[in-house]
């Protein structure tokens, strides 16, 4: 009986305690979008190709950076993020910008392509409700 009631004392405990700070989502500032300046929707372009990220309603700030109301740039080509509750995976498909950067050049193999911006919080998880741009879909010629 002993052992049953320090369990249930410890679920209980845990059931409690607030999850860590890296582990929720930040508040997005209702005004806040993303959006591509470059290139727009069904643009057929080269590579290598500018990709020129907009931000409103929001500061840049470098991954790490514990900064109200900021965050900073993923790039997610041919992907749609699959889990909004964690960090943001790197890899060539989910391009990280954590230096704060708002403009990049990519290659791509000729073909349609996808893109998407979303903005990550200091941690590289999306913001709550997740900041992303409308998808758009670019020829590489």
């Amino acid at each position: 009986m002993k052992y049953s009631s320090v369990a249930a004392a410890l679920v209980f405990a845990l059931l409690i305690t607030p999850a860590p700070a890296w582990a929720q989502r930040t508040k997005a500032p209702e005004s806040a979008a993303v959006y591509f300046i470059t290139p727009t929707d069904g643009a057929q372009v080269a590579s290598p190709l500018t990709v020129s990220f907009g931000l409103k309603g929001l500061g840049v700030a470098p991954a790490g950076t514990e900064k109200a109301a900021t965050g900073h740039h993923h790039l997610l080509i041919d992907q749609k993020l699959e889990d909004y509750d964690a960090a943001i995976p790197a890899d060539d498909t989910h391009k990280h910008f954590g230096g704060g950067q708002t403009e990049t050049s990519i290659e791509l193999a000729p073909g349609q392509h996808t893109l998407q911006l979303i903005v990550g919080d200091l941690n590289h998880i999306p913001h709550d409700p997740p900041i992303e741009s409308e998808t758009i879909t670019i020829t590489v010629k």
